[in-house]
Order: structure tokens, then C-alpha cells, then sequence
């Protein structure tokens, strides 16, 4: 008898082995951790991180034994997790995974469990590789914010990062040791309890709603649930993923269902790695190639930001939305995705950290002023260019200063991996963003052991040792 979807996917899930991961997912895996704490660290002060440390504190009790980042509290998984989500992914500096972002959903579910269990540094990475993975697999199987078909970009019409459900919960799974047939149950539960895709609506109604395109905190509480009403004997809806009529693909509202993308070589060859992308700016990532041309005009030349006559971009297709067009900056929250408003913060030269958060920054005359001098039309090329190479983001800008017209043109932004080198960040450049978003919160001394025992997470024996370095230590 032929397994259904959620049953192959807990074959997967049970069946992965460290020893068997090739180098590139355990180095991406301990990556992706890396880069989310500090995602974290950096937002503890900001008033989405706040509010998710308050809320993890409310349902997470005390004396429990997950870290809430930045924080040295301990409180049950269900507090860290919701907590650990919302600061990851409140600066929107988080890594990028098609079918969006991915790791504030998978990851904190796993940190707080894996803490809780007492979890290695291998059961960790093989966690974290497998949410990615099924993450990726299943985003490929639906709807993508960037389609197009007849030389257009058409959006659809629900869209959102709901899906995440499935690998967020068979890391929870996986690190707690659930036999197939456990996972299949828990992960069918999953699918009929994921919340609504609701990011359209999000992106239509500017300035938008702070809960961004799916409210971190409260998936990974979603998963938690499914994870444990599997273990504890709820059955799952096993067929949820292949009932194209009534199940998972029509009540979430993807147009497109394309199920081989997630069997085709599962457990065999891994995909994520090959589109997993970092983020060097806290902005959203349509803005990052614009600001990488950008940076490299005003830094190349010394432009000041007074000197600027004007700034045209030429953008994505998808983007001539309420969310991105929007200028109605009302909290730095609604600069992190204004075209107008982060080109106009990316001239003023500030270090791409949490700094750019700084009220002072986000609300300061020079870059509010600066803003009304931004214009963006459609890229002419941008489907053309989108198509050969999934990375392509492309993007061109003139800067208009000093009598003239500086030009800045890039296909890849930072952050990706691409046919161009030097695109990729390195491990030396996620440490050095790691230090920007730290700073004020750890100690130098803090920094280096925390940063070293994840990029040795495979030799670390207690995975509880590392959340642990993540308590506040300075500032």
C-alpha cells in the first residue's frame, strides 16, 4: 500500500542520520543557528521582541528549563519557543529559504526542546536540516509570492508561510525521539491546525499590521501542540497533504500542488542549502541588491546624504504593493519594508544592524526628508532575469548628487549563493553581523564562546551548554 505524504515525510524525518548529512547541510544547518541568535540578541530592546518575551514569560512560566534569548530566563518550551520566534525574526534580518522565510518558524521549536531533552549538538543540526529541508519541499510544492506566467508576475492570491507547520513540528519530533508512526499522526495534526496564510492581506493594508506575514510565535506553538498531541495519542489527519480537493493544498489556498517537488529524492539528496540565503541588511529582501549598488555609490564616492538630489530605483514586479510602496513610516517596523524609506536610511551609511531600528535613525529629518527624493518604476527586465537563476533579484539605481548621475546595477544580492562570486556571505561575515547585533547585550569574551561553540556544534555534548551563553551579559 502506497504511504501517504505526511507518512513518507516521517520516514524522513525519523529515518535522517547525522553521520549520513552531507557537509554542506550540517555547515548550513549550524549557519542558519548562528545567524538566528543573533537575530535575537539584536532585538531584545525592540518593542516586537519585548512583547515576545513578555508573552513567553506569560505562558511560559518560571523555573522551566528553554532559554528565552538575550535573556538568561528559563521557562517551559511553549514560552521560549513563542519568544525565540518573535526575536528572530523581529529585526527581519532572519535567513531567507524559499518559500520565504523559513527558520523564525522551524527554529525556535527546536532550540527549546532540544535544550529541554538534553539534546546534542549533532541532534540538533539533524533537526534543524530536516525542518529546513521538508520546509523547502513543500514551499516548492505550492504557490511562490514570485511566480509568473505569460511574461507577468502574478501574485497570488493566499499566500503565506504556513506550511512551516510540517518541518517546525518534525523537529520537535525528531528531537524527541517519535517513531514513524507517532510523527505521521503528529505531523497530520500539523496540517489541519496551521494557521491562515493571511500575508495578502498583510501586504495590502499599509502601514501593516506588526505581526508581519505570519506571527512567528504562534506557529511554533502551533507545532509544539501537534507534536505533543501525536506523542500523547491524538490521531492525525494522515491524508491532510494529498487530498487535493478538501485537504491541506485547498483549505490553506494554493493554486498550484505539486507533490513530486517534496517525494523526489527525499532522504536522498538535500536542497535547501543549494537557495538558503542570509540577510547583511534589516530590511526585507526585495531592497538588499538595490542597497548593496547603493552602498557601494555613496561609500565609493563619498556621497553625503544632503548632497542627494535624488534616488530612482528599478525594482522587482511583485513589490508595487501597499507594503513596499508605502512612505507612512509610523515605527521603525514599517521602515524595514518601504522601498522609499530603507533606500533613503541606506544612504546615510549606517552599519546594517540593529542600529537601523534606532528611532533616532528611522524618524530623524535627514532620512525622512531624503525620502521624498526616492521614485522606483518595474525593472523592464525583471521576469526575463528572474527566470535564469533562482537567486536573480534584479535591480538597478541612480543616484542623482553633485551635478551628476551615479549608476548601480546588480542581478544577486548579497546573502545568496549565485553563478557570481563573492555573493555568498562567509562565516566571517556572519560572526561580524553576529558582533553588530550583540553589541550591548554580550560581552566580547560572551560573544567569542558562544559564536565558537555553534560553529563547533557538532562536537557540543549538551546542547542546553549553548543557549545557555545566550543570557545578557553586558549593557
Amino acid at each position: 500500500m502506497t504511504k501517504t505524504l505526511v507518512e513518507q515525510l516521517a520516514d524522513f524525518t525519523a529515518g535522517a542520520d547525522y553521520a549520513r548529512l552531507p557537509a554542506d547541510v550540517v555547515e548550513e544547518s549550524k549557519r542558519i543557528v548562528l545567524d538566528s541568535i543573533d537575530c535575537a540578541l539584536g532585538a531584545i530592546d525592540e518593542p516586537k521582541g519585548r512583547i515576545g518575551i513578555q508573552y513567553g514569560r506569560m505562558t511560559g512560566g518560571t523555573g522551566g528549563d528553554a532559554t528565552i534569548i538575550g535573556t538568561g530566563e528559563r521557562v517551559n518550551v511553549f514560552g521560549a519557543a513563542f519568544a525565540n520566534g518573535e526575536l528572530i525574526n523581529t529585526l527581519d534580518a532572519d535567513a531567507v529559504l524559499p518559500p520565504g522565510h523559513v527558520t523564525p518558524y522551524v527554529l525556535p521549536g527546536a532550540l527549546a526542546v532540544g535544550e529541554s531533552t538534553g539534546a546534542s549538538g549533532k541532534d540538533l543540526i539533524t533537526a534543524v536540516a530536516i525542518s529546513h529541508e521538508m520546509s523547502y519541499r513543500i514551499g516548492k510544492a505550492m504557490d511562490y509570492l514570485r511566480d509568473f506566467q505569460d511574461g507577468k508576475v502574478t501574485p497570488p492570491p493566499v499566500y503565506g508561510y504556513s506550511s512551516t507547520v510540517f518541518g517546525a513540528t518534525a523537529a520537535v519530533g525528531r528531537l524527541k525521539g517519535y517513531d514513524p508512526g507517532v510523527l505521521a499522526h503528529a505531523l497530520g495534526v500539523a496540517g489541519s491546525i496551521a494557521p491562515v496564510n493571511s500575508f495578502r492581506s498583510w501586504s495590502e493594508h499599509a502601514p501593516t499590521s506588526t505581526i508581519k506575514y505570519l506571527m512567528a510565535g504562534a506557529l511554533t506553538q502551533a507545532a509544539l501542540t501537534a507534536a505533543h498531541m501525536g506523542e500523547l495519542g491524538h490521531r492525525g489527519d494522515l491524508r491532510v497533504l494529498d487530498d487535493r480537493e478538501f485537504g491541506f493544498p485547498r483549505f490553506i489556498g494554493t493554486r498550484r500542488w505539486e507533490p513530486e517537488a517534496i517525494t523526489d529524492a527525499l532522504g536522498d539528496e538535500w536542497r535547501f542549502p543549494a537557495e538558503q540565503s542570509f540577510k547583511p541588511y534589516p530590511h526585507c529582501r526585495i531592497l538588499h541588491a538595490l542597497l548593496d549598488s547603493l552602498t557601494e555609490i555613496v561609500t565609493d564616492n563619498d556621497i553625503k546624504p544632503a548632497e542627494i538630489d535624488g534616488i530612482k530605483a528599478w525594482v522587482e514586479g511583485f513589490v508595487m504593493q501597499p507594503l513596499w510602496v508605502n512612505r507612512v513610516i509610523e515605527r521603525p517596523h514599517d521602515g524595514q519594508f518601504s522601498i522609499a524609506h530603507g533606500l533613503a536610511l541606506g544612504a546615510h551609511r549606517v552599519p546594517p544592524t540593529k542600529a537601523w531600528q534606532d528611532p533616532a535613525l528611522v524618524f530623524g529629518d535627514s532620512v525622512l526628508g531624503l525620502m521624498d527624493k526616492v521614485e522606483y518604476e518595474t525593472h523592464p527586465d525583471y521576469v526575463k532575469l528572474l527566470s535564469g537563476n533562482a537567486a536573480s533579484r534584479p535591480a538597478k539605481i541612480e543616484v542623482t548628487a553633485r551635478g551628476r548621475t551615479f549608476v548601480g546595477e546588480r542581478r544577486y544580492p548579497k546573502g545568496s549563493k549565485s553563478p557570481e562570486p563573492g555573493t555568498a556571505m562567509t562565516n566571517d561575515e556572519l560572526v561580524a553581523k553576529f558582533r553588530g547585533h550583540a553589541e550591548g547585550v554580550l560581552a566580547e569574551a560572551a560573544v567569542d564562546r558562544l559564536v565558537d561553540a555553534v560553529l563547533h556544534l557538532e562536537d557540543v555534548e549538551d546542547f542546553g551548554s549553548v543557549m545557555r551563553l545566550t543570557a545578557r551579559t553586558d549593557g
